[in-house]
């Protein structure tokens, strides 16, 4: 029997499996990291602290938990957070720390220059996607203005997963699902880097080699075998970003099949025969040639319950403060006792592309209590996903089965309110691992040990969340998306100082 290796690094934490090729789990491991925040609006990871060392430790882990000899180990494939900016020089050695997705907004500006300058048209056209804190090419942009002692050392811009895969194998890669966040440089229609929207910014050499996530991009070498434990000359594949590999893992496959991931950020992706064009929502190839993606992504959801537990409820024990919050939180009834919560303590991403939308409780009085505000803070995620999924029927894309996977989907509350605000019924897979799992999946894959489809072998669905109508919600929905419109000029002044 062979075994594949799947690591994921998270915002918070970085997860890894070790499966046989029938899907069976035979070991476990995690490592807990942190977000740094240097300024209102930034949001970094140190790449080797907290990646590298990460997928170090978890695969030596994994090794020893298992007992199998690392020969046995017949591929790797990791994901992690993205899409992620990091500039490397040219022995691959971090410049800086890295710059994080869509909730790193620094490059607000960058946004606005470059989109005047190419056009909403051109982007879409070109790109797929109009230009956000998501977006990859305003950041390098940001680096060469305000980092260009940096920048003149910069031998490559790297993303999460570049990184590792680079650590681990000495190529420098990336899965064209990553690369098409790098707008404005990459071109959905030719899948492959340009300049041609905006020349004189970052050369192509600076960017890594093109390929699909389900292909080996190299072998584990000597030196990285050393720090791992792996065996030196084991495959690699080229990896994706978190969200697609969790994807995968719950057998997110075919057009209308939408995953919705409970993590740091609620993240969406559904797979379809055709991009879609609108500048609300992202898009890219998918994970496999010939197939493209729909994705939206809120800006702080997890994020948003750390910050709440770590503010508000530090009375609690962190070990069971989630649970408990919860437990109080079912005290309070659907609206959350005429509380209404924007979420958008670091900007929002889809479908407003906001950076500078801010976070607000609003209708509070004397008799409110923790719970309401846990609630009402639950109940403000679960509006701003009401709000995606319903810009993806807007486009003809509702969806038609909808799979929950991640962490939160432990956080019974959030999965049911979810579904009531939605209107919509959500899957549980057997197995809730995530995207590492969905990362030894797509390492067996790549070696041919199994087939697309046999992912619903290896993790079947075994629980429905069924929506349950709350007149109170479509109330407070409608109030939801006023309280945004009737805020967002006080929340753009503020940045102003």
């Amino acid at each position: 029997m062979g075994y594949t290796l799947g690591i994921d690094i998270g915002t918070f934490e970085s997860k890894g499996v070790l499966v046989d090729h029938s899907g069976a789990v035979l070991a476990q491991a995690a490592r807990a990291h942190k977000m740094i925040v240097p300024r209102p609006g930034w949001a970094e990871h140190r790449p080797i602290e907290d990646w590298w060392e990460d997928f170090t430790f978890i695969s030596r882990r994994l090794l020893q938990e298992s007992g199998i000899d690392p020969r046995a180990v017949k591929a790797v494939a990791c994901s992690a957070i993205g899409p992620c900016m990091l500039p490397v020089d040219a022995d691959g050695a971090p410049l800086m720390n890295a710059v994080l997705y869509g909730v790193d907004t620094r490059a607000g500006a960058e946004i606005a220059e470059l989109t005047a300058k190419i056009g909403e048209d051109a982007l879409l056209r070109h790109c797929g996607n109009a230009l956000t804190s998501q977006s990859v090419g305003p950041k390098i942009l940001w680096l060469k203005r305000n980092r260009p002692e940096l920048f003149d050392k910069t031998a490559q811009i790297l993303t999460s997963t570049s990184f590792l895969v680079q650590r681990l194998t000495g190529q420098s890669v990336i899965d064209h699902y990553t690369a098409a966040n790098f707008a404005p440089f990459y071109d959905i229609t030719r899948r492959d880097w340009s300049e041609a929207l905006a020349p004189g910014i970052v050369a192509r050499a600076m960017l890594p080699r093109l390929m699909w996530s389900g292909e080996i991009a190299g072998e584990v070498t000597a030196e990285a075998a050393a720090q791992t434990g792996l065996a030196p000359g084991t495959p690699v594949t080229a990896g994706t970003i978190d969200a697609a590999a969790e994807a995968l893992s719950v057998g997110v496959m075919e057009p209308g099949e939408m995953m919705m991931m409970y993590g740091s950020t609620i993240f969406m992706i559904q797979p379809g025969k055709a991009p879609v064009s609108d500048g609300r929502l992202w898009s890219a190839p998918w994970l496999f040639e010939g197939q493209s993606a729909a994705m939206a992504g809120l800006a702080t959801s997890g994020t948003l319950t750390h910050w709440f537990r770590d503010e508000l409820a530090g009375d609690l024990d962190k070990a069971d403060a989630f649970a408990r919050l919860a437990q109080e939180a079912e005290q309070s009834p659907p609206g959350a006792n005429g509380l209404l919560c924007l979420p958008y303590f670091s900007g929002e991403r889809t479908p407003i592309h906001d950076p500078a939308a801010k976070g607000v409780f609003f209708g509070l009085n004397l008799t409110h209590k923790r719970r309401d505000l846990y609630r009402a803070l639950i109940e403000g995620i679960g509006f701003g996903t009401r709000h995606v999924t319903e810009t993806f029927a807007e486009l003809g894309q509702a969806p038609k089965r909808l799979l929950a996977v991640g962490g939160g989907t432990k956080n019974r509350l959030w999965l049911q309110a979810t579904s009531d605000i939605t209107g919509i019924d959500q899957s549980l897979c057997e197995k809730t691992l995530g995207a590492s799992y969905g990362n030894g999946f797509l390492a067996a894959l790549a070696i041919g040990a199994v087939r697309r489809g046999d992912i619903a072998r290896w993790n079947p669905p075994r629980q429905t969340i069924r929506a349950r109508h709350h007149p109170v919600y479509d109330r407070h929905y409608a109030l939801f998306r006023r309280l945004y419109e009737q805020t967002r000029d006080i929340a753009a002044a503020l940045d102003q100082g």
